[in-house]
């Protein structure tokens, strides 16, 4: 695991799809492979200190694929990195227990669940029989319930909550139950609030501002607010032309208590990432 008081870590999407929400989706191209590898070098020179490798879409209205299409398009790419021995963590972005194991088994460091244990349990049992961190994402989308916005792009719609932040934390602590249960040990557990999956702008934007409430809870938070539909909506900006609002969004995460940011935009999420660590770092008071 990482020293969690000496920075904040950055977390660089590695979109191994043909239809990512960004527009980056590195299945698309030519040559995936190379690509893959030229951008993971990119983002370990940038600043990256672990790479989120994900085969399956989450972009709203995207069609879920099977465990062997999934490890079709990572293995390759995840062999290809790994055989650069690049200074830098390989994180898995997938539900499936099967394709957790076998990434892992191929050199992967992390599981990255977004959807926090609930369409595959069993991927928690892979992490405890590895003894590997295992990101726990909040999720209450419901796949068929999507607003579609031709400037601003598609988005969850918001699930039903009475008290968001209350509902947030307690789902949270349960997911994070289902886990210790299965053997995952309190050091290897990493929390995510789940930015833009089932919130509306306002609970998105909530997480950031009551990000000390989800820190409180004694995990290492990661935050994933990069170029979401969120900001597009309060900026009325298109996804290509969001790098300020994810720069503002990182920044106010990080001093309300983010260890990880994932991010697409690598090289100037790091410098802020540095530039806010350095300020709260400092004592307010003066020492004589």
């Amino acid at each position: 695991m990482l020293d969690w008081a000496k920075k904040t870590y950055i977390m660089g999407i590695l979109n191994l799809t043909p239809d990512s929400f960004s527009g980056d989706g590195l299945y698309a191209q030519d040559d995936p492979v190379q690509n893959s590898v030229d951008q993971a070098k990119e983002y370990v020179n940038s600043g990256a200190d672990i790479l989120d490798l994900g085969a399956e879409s989450s972009r709203p209205g995207s069609e879920p694929i099977n465990a062997e299409e999934e490890l079709h398009r990572l293995l390759p790419v995840l062999k290809a990195i790994k055989s650069e021995n690049l200074d830098v963590l390989i994180s898995i972005d997938t539900y499936k227990a099967e394709v957790a194991k076998t990434c892992l088994d191929n050199g992967a460091d992390w599981i990255n669940d977004i959807w926090g244990l609930q369409k595959d349990p069993k991927i928690a049992n892979v992490a405890a029989e590895y003894d590997v961190p295992l990101v726990i994402m909040h999720n209450r989308s419901q796949l068929g319930a999507i607003k579609q916005d031709a400037r601003i792009g598609a988005s969850y719609d918001a699930a039903a909550y009475k008290n968001f932040i209350d509902e947030l934390i307690a789902d949270i602590l349960t997911i994070i139950q289902t886990a210790l249960d299965s053997g995952v040990p309190e050091s290897n557990l990493i929390v995510d609030p789940g930015i833009g999956f089932g919130k509306s702008v306002k609970q998105n934007l909530q997480i950031i501002n009551c990000l000390d409430k989800i820190k409180a809870l004694g995990y290492p938070v990661l935050i994933g607010p990069s170029n979401k539909s969120f900001i597009g909506n309060v900026l009325d900006l298109p996804v290509d032309q969001r790098t300020e609002g994810t720069a503002a969004t990182v920044a106010i995460g990080i001093i309300r208590g983010a260890d990880i940011v994932r991010v697409h935009n690598v090289k100037h999420m790091a410098r802020i990432a540095k530039m806010v660590d350095m300020v709260i770092q400092c004592d307010c008071k003066e020492k004589k």
